[in-house]
């Protein structure tokens, strides 16, 4: 057995307590909350294991992207793009509280123009206009990418919608599951049955038949999770996970691209046998748009 394949073994297992036991957390606090009147929210608090295991994952991912920009000339401000990634994260569960609902908007657009302008600020200081759009184009990109992504998974799980999906932390496990098994059938079935590669050039080890079983998987499992969701059947179920699971390719391929154009195999190196945060997450992260839009929709 190989480093990389022993590593897995490992660390894999790892991820998935740790994975688990702030899942339970954010089930438990809603339960635990129900009733309350903190914040005016009568139906229990949602979404504080979701919200930490953002505020951990978002700035080592927002970390791992600015290195990769780094390397193509692009230096974003890494403090401030963490900083509004977080910002993000935090205005997406506070989504959540009747008393933040008014200034929802005006906040969102505070923080984004915010980011843009701190940017600015920060790049006068040095006194030096060089290239100050790729810093400034640097970090609002860094910022929107992880923590605009980050702020749908966030108000999906935190959203209330009467006849319409209302988000849990089933709704969280639905997505991340989903995209997850889409990679796993992908692996399988481009190992079993894979001869047309799916884009030679950026990734050629991905075929076509490869994605069919992963996209096929994922609605499988999509089907599985439905009868947890509210309002949610498994045909529809079925649907919204061969969806996903192909827009988690989809992200795949995107953070494929980048490191490409870096030169490099992996974002990071911080967990071994996984690579970096980013090669973990970047499926999710640009299924969660879309599955805010689908649960809207469905």
């Amino acid at each position: 057995m190989d480093r990389t394949t022993r590593n897995r073994f490992i660390f894999g297992p790892l991820l998935l307590i740790g994975l688990a036991g702030l899942m339970l957390l954010d089930y438990y606090v809603e339960r635990l909350t129900v009733g309350k009147t903190i914040g005016e929210v009568s139906t229990g608090i949602g979404g504080v294991g979701v919200a930490i295991l953002l505020w951990i994952t978002m700035p080592i991912g927002t970390l791992e992207l600015a290195k990769l920009f780094t390397i193509e000339q692009v230096r974003p401000y890494r403090f401030i793009a963490v900083s509004g990634t977080c910002a993000l994260i935090l205005h997406g569960w506070l989504t959540q509280f009747p008393a933040f609902q008014p200034v929802a908007a005006s906040s969102m657009a505070f923080i984004i123009v915010g980011v843009m302008m701190f940017s600015a600020l920060r790049r006068s200081l040095a006194k030096n206009a060089q290239e100050a759009i790729h810093a400034m184009a640097g970090t609002v990109l860094a910022t929107l990418y992880l923590g605009g992504c980050s702020w749908f998974l966030m108000a999906l799980r935190v959203k209330v919608s009467p006849g319409h999906v209302v988000g849990s932390t089933w709704v969280v496990c639905m997505i991340l599951f989903t995209v997850k098994f889409t990679d796993i059938g992908a692996y399988l079935g481009g190992r079993m049955f894979g001869r047309t590669q799916l884009i030679r050039w950026l990734s050629p080890k991905k075929t076509w038949e490869g994605l069919i079983c992963g996209i096929l998987l994922a609605a499988v499992v999509g089907s599985l999770f439905a009868p947890q969701i509210t309002h949610l059947i498994w045909w529809k179920g079925a649907i919204f996970g061969a969806i996903i699971g192909g827009v988690g390719q989809a992200g795949d391929l995107l953070e494929s691209m980048m490191k490409r154009d870096a030169d490099v195999k992996d974002s990071g190196a911080i967990i071994p046998g996984f690579g970096g945060m980013l090669d973990i997450l970047d499926s999710p992260l640009l299924a969660a748009p879309f599955a805010y839009l689908l649960f809207s929709l469905l």
